[in-house]
């Protein structure tokens, strides 16, 4: 950079700055919104041709940083995130010179016509939206045999460790923050889509109970269970973000749920103590095939957790992930899919999931890398959500994976929130649509990410952070890439 002090403070300072720490430093007037976006673009610039994890800059982000630092002057912070620059992933409509493709070029020249309800709400708290991330194709929903990360618009997202899986589907947004191209980012999870990627990248990623954040204005795979959340590389800068995506949404009608946490204390949960009389559960029927080394790490975080005063327990869910989530995707992809596109900005040609393979079939060495037989296959349902087998298939997931598999177990054994290695077994709260958070546990002796997972029952998101948090105080488990 030009700016010797900026340049300084990019190299020497800026790595690993916690969301309050960048806050501290503004308000000091040791640094500016501003000055953030040009070290961040910095970084984006030399860092990224290695991972691919941002598709595009916002062209309107250094002016926006400047208007919040004449906010701030004038009239002070909005939010914990005033000024802060976060990044989002390619399937959250922005209506500003930034595309939303869902990764796909059947949709690189589509413009949104407004903001997804979760960029509104950054927007309010004063976050500067960066720019958008890469991410698997169409939510991973393509082709059973398309890598984590990989998007014909994008390329191959690289996880910023080495020669690891990347995740999926919010590949770009993990690695990103990861790799420190923005504070935080926002992605999405249908089915451990959120949770893959923070375990993968050494990130806290919190997937919330269905209902307390919007979906409009997402592109969509499955209305059951589609849901936006934060990745960071700190609890208290996940929380920070996952505050403001909270709300009420009257085109939204799940989130009426969110309405007790208005105004809510989220900071309250940030306790080192948080441990401490906490009784987990452990399915190790949702892991059985796990990698060893990555099974020594997460009997190491069981002690840890012993040794912090949690009780820890053996517990049967009574639920085979294999029977949960498929046909529901399925057959929500077509009717949520077609819905989303038939609304969306109408001076773009593709219409319907029936374009986009169209598309596909007129560019195949382009669009065709990894087939496109998940398309085809959920192209081939009604769309009306009539069928017996989608009807048996979501009755099927309230039940083995809901009533039976969490609610109940977790009432007959007393346990407060499920332990599982990375995302293994995360079909199980995807089905439910209950939550989870995500902590950083170490790397393997190879380098890969290793992380924890707390999972629990509906809104017990309170629970969770106080579980993360202390857990993350505890044993310090995020590296920084090298």
């Amino acid at each position: 950079m030009h700016h010797q002090k900026l340049e300084d403070y990019r190299k020497n300072k800026l790595d690993e700055m916690t969301i309050g720490e960048l806050q501290k430093e503004m308000e000091a007037g040791n640094l500016t919104s501003e000055e953030l976006v040009l070290m961040y673009k910095e970084n984006i610039s030399l860092r990224d041709k290695n991972t691919r994890a941002v598709l595009e800059i916002n062209p309107d982000a250094l002016l926006a940083a400047q208007a919040l630092d004449f906010e701030r002057k004038h009239k002070g912070p909005r939010s914990k995130l005033h000024g802060i620059p976060l990044l989002v992933k390619d399937n959250m409509d922005t209506a500003d010179k930034m595309h939303t493709s869902a990764g796909s070029l059947a949709m690189a020249d589509h413009y949104a016509l407004r903001d997804a309800k979760v960029v509104e709400k950054l927007r309010a708290a004063g976050a500067v939206i960066l720019g958008k991330t890469n991410m698997t194709e169409w939510a991973n929903f393509m082709s059973d045999k398309m890598t984590n990360g990989y998007s014909s618009r994008g390329g191959q997202v690289k996880n910023p460790y080495g020669a690891f899986d990347v995740g999926g589907s919010s590949s770009g947004s993990a690695a990103g923050v990861a790799s420190n191209l923005a504070a935080a980012a926002v992605g999405t999870e249908t089915s451990g889509s959120i949770i893959n990627p923070a375990a993968q990248n050494s990130l806290v990623g919190i997937k919330p109970t269905i209902g307390l954040v919007s979906r409009t204005g997402i592109i969509p795979l499955s209305h059951t269970q589609d849901t936006a959340g934060p990745l960071a590389r700190t609890v208290e800068d996940a929380v920070a973000v996952f505050e403001v995506l909270i709300g009420k949404d009257e085109e939204d009608s799940i989130t009426a749920f969110a309405d007790q946490f208005t105004d809510y204390d989220w900071g309250r949960h940030l306790k080192k103590d948080g441990l401490s009389g906490a009784r987990f559960g452990i399915d190790r029927q949702l892991f059985e095939d796990i990698p060893g080394e990555q099974a020594e790490l997460f009997e190491k975080a069981v002690s840890k957790l012993k040794e912090f005063g949690a009780d820890v327990k053996e517990i049967d869910l009574g639920a085979d992930q294999e029977d949960l989530g498929f046909a529901v995707l399925l057959h929500e992809f077509k009717a949520d899919l077609n819905a989303y596109l038939a609304r969306s900005n109408p001076e773009h040609p593709v219409r319907s999931m029936g374009d986009v393979i169209a598309f596909n079939n007129e560019h195949p060495e382009t669009m065709l890398k990894f087939g496109q037989n998940l398309l085809e296959q959920a192209d081939r349902m009604s769309g009306k959500l009539t069928e017996r087998e989608y009807v048996e298939a979501l009755e099927r997931n309230r039940f083995l994976a809901a009533e039976q598999g969490m609610n109940e177990t977790f009432r007959e054994t007393g346990v407060d929130a499920l332990l599982l290695p990375k995302d293994f077994g995360c079909n199980i709260g995807a089905a439910a649509g209950f939550p989870s958070i995500t902590v950083p546990y170490g790397l393997t002796e190879s380098g890969e990410p290793f992380g924890i997972t707390f999972a629990g029952q509906a809104f017990d998101e309170p629970k969770l952070i106080e579980y993360a948090y202390a857990f993350e105080q505890a044993t310090a488990g995020r590296s920084q890439p090298s």
